[in-house]
């Protein structure tokens, strides 16, 4: 092969070259981080089954995230979730306000099957609250509950010893009948996180519909309302469904057309062989694990957010 055709090789290799580097380039410069389009988007994040701990840090962690992201104009809390802890759901509910209040971030809810309870105190600090004629929703209140097995205890002939450094330090007791004074106490507790339950509501929604503290303390005595029933009493705003509530959430934050919608990645449900030969899979099958998985029963008292 001549010299001269092998500059000219050189030379469009080199042009081909530069051409795909800048393809490359722009790409990287459009696509964005989460895998879609650069430009004005809606960031849709899940809130599914029990609220826990574990689901306010998941939550958080992408309410900061899309919080952060300036091409991110609302985001859409979509709710199918019985409620929770109590702080759990505190903690979401604060993020939520954070990111609305500091960020100036269009927050709306889409409510699925259910936003009951703790998953309707989530859903209060929304800009809009959008749900299913058919969701279940309200069930405003609070629940604490534990199992006593006192009766089997005595069955068992066991007897168990308690020394104390308070009257109320083991309230709650699953061996043994909870006092008057300490039923007084509990539900002291109870009624003190029912009235900051009340508050978020009437922060959220007074003045929808004409709602007022006296009106939301009638509709708050513990029952669920449908979708149709929550607009009615201004629970909720409209009713939508997931792909009417994501393109009037477009609407309110003028984005034209088709929106784009981001969310968070998917959790991988499946696992490798590696990963049943790992340390962190394998606990799931080893015999000395059972019987923590089969000691479910929960004696401890705890406080919650939920319609059960």
């Amino acid at each position: 092969m001549k010299r001269s055709t092998l500059v000219w090789v050189a030379v469009i290799s080199g042009i081909a070259l530069l051409a795909f580097s800048a393809v490359l380039v722009i790409g990287a410069l459009i696509i964005s981080e989460d895998g879609g389009i650069s430009g004005d988007r809606i960031a849709v994040i899940p809130v599914e089954g029990v609220i826990t701990d574990a689901t306010a840090k998941e939550v958080n962690r992408y309410l900061k995230q899309y919080g952060n992201d300036g091409r991110v104009k609302a985001i859409m809390l979509r709710i199918d979730s019985p409620g929770g802890g109590v702080t759990a759901s505190e903690e979401i509910y604060r993020e939520v306000k954070r990111i609305k209040e500091e960020k100036k971030k269009k927050i709306v809810v889409s409510m699925g099957t259910a936003a009951a309870s703790g998953g309707y105190y989530i859903a209060c600090p929304a800009d809009q609250i959008f749900a299913n004629s058919s969701t279940i929703t309200g069930s405003i209140g609070v629940i604490a509950e534990w199992v006593n097995y006192k009766a089997l205890a005595e069955w068992a002939k066991i007897k168990p010893e308690v020394f104390k450094s308070g009257e109320f330090k083991d309230t709650g007791s699953p061996t043994r009948d909870i006092t008057p004074r300490e039923r007084e106490y509990f539900q002291g507790i109870v009624n003190t996180l029912f009235n900051q339950f009340v508050t978020v509501v009437v922060e959220g929604r007074k003045g929808r519909q004409g709602l007022d503290e006296t009106r939301i303390r009638a509709l708050a005595d513990g029952r669920v309302y449908t979708g149709q029933e929550a607009k009615e009493n201004g629970l909720i705003d409209e009713i939508a469904s997931y792909e009417e509530a994501v393109k009037k959430t477009a609407q309110l934050v003028g984005i034209k057309g088709e929106p784009q919608v981001v969310t968070p990645p998917k959790p991988r449900d499946s696992f490798s062989l590696l990963d049943l030969l790992g340390t962190t899979k394998l606990g799931q099958f080893l015999p000395s694990q059972l019987p923590n998985q089969l000691n479910e029963m929960d004696t401890s008292v705890r406080f919650k957010y939920q319609w059960k």
